[in-house]
């Protein structure tokens, strides 16, 4: 039976005020065993990939809207991907690219897939991310500002929706639409769920998130878990983790708790230098799980190909570094670029591999990167 509107809205309520009230560690029904996320690691083998968004993509809607769509640039990119002996990349979906159009959308995601697949590259998806601009439309995109980090990345949802509890269902139909076209899908090796959730975006947006963010994003993530949960995808759900050291559950933000309690496998972020990498993958493989970090990479802060990725093959983590082709989202700049002016190319690229034409940016890096990925 429909619930009435009022009804509804009371539940939604109550499921957020437990989630604050209980701290929101409790782990949902239907997380995978630790011996089928083992059995999952068998199976891919060691996962070395980018965070990837096509050059000619000012951020996740210009990807995805049919208006933009480049599939030849993807397949080009894609190809430079495979020549490194790349085998996966982490790729960002919109819930505003499904609403316009869902059909078309899934349409373009299934054509992505089989690109990724003709290089051997298995991607994983992410559904939603709560960095950078809080306000998205669909539509025109608008032009990249020059020398400014991400100056047109977008979140999804947007704050118009994150902030209103009553409005997180209007999430359901896409989270269960997606999983569930692509739940048996092979060509897709995992789900991240949500994008830092928690993130208030200080040195960018920040003036403008909802004062309760991590609380409305832990709810929206804790429903997102269980609208997943129920398409019973054959790939692993996954949200990670990107601030503090989890050294100390005591410590530790709820929603950082409950995202190691649920994920089918672990993930997490850091752009740190080699000797506290080493600390954060210590702590998580305590978990017994599979561990991936699905951001790193930053030159200018110590994170480098050079110091973390040998590790992370002696340590059977995988690996996706941000940034791949320099082009509309410049992440070559660094993230303090908001604060600070850049007129020229930076002197020390902050993220990515290639030049916009393909050329390598430090064909030492690229030599390492093959060499790490041929002996898997």
């Amino acid at each position: 039976m429909k619930q009435p509107r009022f009804l509804r809205g009371v539940l939604v309520l109550l499921a957020v005020f437990f989630t604050v009230a209980t701290g929101g560690a409790q782990q949902l029904p239907g997380r995978w065993s630790a011996e089928r996320a083992q059995a999952w690691e068998r199976e891919t083998g060691w996962l070395v990939g980018a965070n990837y968004a096509p050059a000619s993509a000012i951020n996740q809607l210009e990807m995805w809207q049919a208006e933009t769509w480049d599939p030849r640039r993807i397949d080009q990119e894609l190809g430079w991907a495979r020549g490194l002996g790349m085998n996966t990349m982490r790729v960002f979906l919109h819930d505003l690219a499904w609403r316009q159009d869902p059909q078309g959308f899934l349409n373009r995601v299934d054509e992505f897939l089989a690109i990724a697949d003709r290089h051997g590259i298995r991607p994983m998806l992410v559904l939603f991310d709560a960095v950078w601009d809080p306000f998205p439309r669909a539509g025109r995109q608008r032009q990249p500002v020059p020398g400014l980090h991400n100056s047109g990345w977008v979140q999804s949802p947007g704050a118009e929706i994150l902030r209103d509890s009553t409005r997180h269902g209007e999430m359901e139909a896409y989270v269960k639409g997606v999983v569930g076209r692509f739940a048996n899908d092979r060509r897709v090796i995992a789900w991240d769920l949500f994008n830092e959730p928690d993130n208030v975006n200080g040195g960018s947006y920040g003036a403008f998130e909802p004062a309760n963010k991590g609380q409305m994003a832990h709810a929206l993530l804790r429903r997102t878990f269980g609208w997943a949960r129920e398409m019973n995808p054959s790939q692993p759900l996954t949200a990670a983790p990107w601030k503090g050291d989890w050294l100390d559950p005591s410590q530790t933000a709820p929603i950082t708790t409950f995202m190691l309690e649920n994920s089918d496998v672990i993930s997490f972020h850091s752009y740190d230098p080699l000797q506290n990498m080493q600390r954060l993958v210590s702590s998580l493989q305590r978990y017994g799980r599979p561990v991936i970090c699905t951001e790193y990479m930053a030159r200018p802060r110590g994170s480098t190909f050079e110091s973390i990725l040998p590790y992370f093959k002696e340590q059977r983590v995988d690996a996706y570094n941000w940034g791949f082709v320099s082009g509309k989202s410049q992440t070559i700049y660094p993230w303090d670029s908001w604060e600070n002016e850049y007129s020229a190319e930076p002197p020390v690229w902050f993220h990515d591999i290639f030049r916009t034409d393909g050329t390598p940016y430090r064909q030492a890096e690229v030599e390492l990167i093959r060499a790490l990925t041929a002996g898997r």
